[in-house]
């Protein structure tokens, strides 16, 4: 259920998109135990002109660049999986993009269950109603 916002340097390129919404998904899948059947991956692409680090475009770095921003719900991770998961997804862009850019960034928002969903229901709706089926 997580949703994942990537923004990637370079001309937009289906078969990239491809490629990173699988390698994105199934790292989400086996470092945080999100079920890959609910997760979302939007991506978009900047010129490398346009994004900048240190004052410098990436394209004068000779270097590509990511920006990964993933919603969870909180509580359903520990320190060490979040951990697993960013240097995973480092290692994943770098083969992936090529030469990345040390100033490339993954951000896991932890969010309430209460102000969390899909389909219109909240994370903690369906926790409570898996508990309620249980006893």
């Amino acid at each position: 259920m997580p949703i994942i916002n990537i923004s990637v340097t370079g001309k937009p390129d289906a078969a990239l998109s491809a490629r990173i919404a699988k390698e994105v998904t199934g790292i989400t899948a086996t470092q945080l135990r999100k079920d890959p059947t609910i997760t979302a991956v939007a991506i978009s692409y900047v010129d490398p002109q346009h994004w900048f680090a240190g004052g410098k475009s990436l394209a004068r770095h000779g270097a590509n660049t990511f920006w990964l921003d993933i919603k969870v719900v909180d509580g359903t991770n520990t320190k060490l999986e979040l951990e697993a998961y960013l240097e995973a997804i480092f290692a994943a862009f770098s083969h992936l993009l090529g030469t990345v850019h040390e100033e490339s960034y993954a951000f896991v928002h932890e969010v309430p269950a209460a102000a969390y969903g899909y389909g219109g229901k909240t994370q903690e709706f369906r926790f409570i109603s898996g508990r309620l089926k249980a006893a």
